[in-house]
């Protein structure tokens, strides 16, 4: 019987494993390889989510350069489960490029909702509106996890 991925820290079944390397420049330098085999940079992803740390944070901000927009839809549901603030300019960001592929800009939404700062309502506001319904319901649902996450803090 073929071996079953691991539900991550996160909960989350992971399409990869993550790496075994632990040398952040190498898992950078494996991401950001536009050359490099998806499934291979996709466990780069999951190994810099599971270090959690600003500098991880940062170097997956920095592979939404990358041309695939699988792996920037991958990128922007980890930043979530990390729930680092520091993601959020990059987030941001990503939800405000109307170019950018709908379903990154949904999850970039999600994201910003799952981060649960409140820096993230203006621009989540600002898009529930938005041309794309994926993008429009992803906003809603952000703004109404802050304000549950908000409501049920306060005693």
């Amino acid at each position: 019987m073929a071996q079953r991925p691991e539900i991550s820290e996160y909960g989350s079944g992971d399409p990869a494993p993550p790496s075994d390397t632990t040398n952040l420049s190498d898992l950078r330098e494996v991401l950001l390889d536009e050359n490099q085999e998806m499934f291979q940079r996709m466990r780069s992803v999951f190994k810099l989510r599971n270090t959690r740390s600003v500098e991880s944070c940062m170097i997956l901000c920095e592979a939404f350069q990358s041309k695939s927009a699988l792996l920037r839809h991958e990128l922007a549901y980890v930043l979530g489960q990390m729930q680092m603030d520091e993601a959020i300019p990059t987030l941001t960001d990503i939800l405000s490029d109307v170019d950018e592929h709908v379903m990154v800009r949904h999850e970039a939404a999600e994201a910003l909702g799952a981060i649960g700062n409140y820096d993230a309502i203006s621009v989540l506001e600002e898009f529930l509106s938005d041309d794309h319904i994926e993008v429009s319901e992803s906003c809603e649902v952000a703004l109404d996890l802050l304000n549950w996450v908000h409501n049920s803090s306060t005693p």
